[in-house]
């Protein structure tokens, strides 16, 4: 009898082992399955791959907004190491005397069924196959949403060219890409003030008070402006610190952080493009900002018509985002399984 009831408890123990196994292997991504809204029917995927503004942490905050207020089906895909767990601390670059990795993005192949891809990454090497799966989604003529790095989200060039010339993702595809910190980095904030001229767009419905405590970024030399083929929505004026009432650097003009413009793929069809150059963990704290970007996935899947200035846009849950940095030890930021975001 105690043999048996021995290897019971045995069996009971084993069993218990494999689940805990198990939900260690688990997904390396999280799923936001919709609520009540507009967006029932629509899914919308998430790309936190950056290793400065905490993507890992805002983009399930927005996933959750969209899903719980809004209706759509969010997924988050994240940036693992080699063990599996989101590590915003991978270097980008060969460091001396030690053997570089290539980033790992799991969950690609979902962006096939996506019907808008919201990008947040930031100088990533990726394997061929899975650029290709980037590519193939970007090719597509699916709306796309770049938000504060992800304008230089890849370090090694995307395997994308059209009648033979390669494609530049942060200039050909979004309309700029990140050229210098206007201003002062890590020492500025930016007061969003809408462009005049695009106070009706519907992306800007219900929109007001943007501020973030991230800097304006340069995405264009100085002298000119943007692209032709891109219409500024939101202008960001560099402050004198990083507080809320901090008064305008008069020694700095304004820059558009916020625009759109559409991206012809090499069929032809048409993709609408959305970029913020805001957009760091603290900087969607603002409830202006968060907006204006749920109001762009509308835009971006032609659902302008069900844009509401007054449907909520307020944080699921606690948000509590550690602060930007590559100082990641003294900020707190380690290697986490996709689960601690949750």
């Amino acid at each position: 009898m105690r043999k048996l009831l021995r290897h019971f408890l045995c069996s009971i123990a084993l069993l218990a082992s494999c689940a805990l196994t198990h939900a260690a292997d688990g997904p390396q991504w999280l799923t936001y399955p919709s609520g009540d809204g507009p967006g029932k029917g629509k899914r919308i995927v998430f790309i936190a791959a950056d290793q400065e503004y905490r993507s890992e942490q805002s983009m399930p905050m927005m996933a959750k907004i969209l899903s719980t207020h809004h209706g759509f089906d969010c997924t988050v895909l994240f940036a693992v190491n080699d063990k599996g767990v989101v590590d915003p601390t991978m270097p980008v670059y060969p460091e001396k005397g030690k053997e570089f990795k290539e980033h790992h993005i799991p969950g690609l192949e979902q962006l096939a069924s996506a019907d808008l891809v919201i990008f947040f990454a930031r100088l990533l090497t990726l394997p061929m196959a899975e650029r290709e799966l980037i590519v193939k989604y970007v090719d597509s003529g699916k709306p796309i949403i770049a938000l504060r790095t992800a304008n230089h989200g890849f370090h090694a060039a995307l395997p994308y060219k059209i009648n033979g010339k390669q494609v530049n993702w942060g200039n050909d595809v979004l309309g700029g890409t990140f050229m210098g910190h206007h201003g002062r980095w890590h020492q500025d904030s930016t007061r969003g003030t809408i462009v005049p001229e695009q106070k009706d767009h519907p992306i800007l419905k219900g929109v007001s008070d943007i501020w973030g405590n991230s800097d304006v970024y340069r995405t264009y030399k100085e002298g000119t402006s943007l692209p032709t083929n891109c219409t500024a929505l939101v202008w960001g004026q560099p402050l004198m610190g990083r507080k809320y009432d901090d008064a305008p650097n008069p020694k700095l003009e304004p820059l558009p952080v916020a625009w759109f413009k559409n991206w012809q793929t090499s069929e032809g069809k048409t993709a609408r493009v959305f970029q913020s150059t805001m957009g760091s963990a603290h900087d969607l704290e603002s409830a202006g900002l968060r907006r204006l970007i749920i109001n762009a996935a509308y835009w971006g899947m032609g659902m302008e018509a069900a844009i509401s200035p007054t449907r909520s846009v307020a944080i699921v849950g606690n948000y509590q985002p550690l602060e930007s940095g590559f100082n990641y030890k003294e900020l707190g930021v380690v290697p986490k399984p996709v689960s601690a975001y949750q």
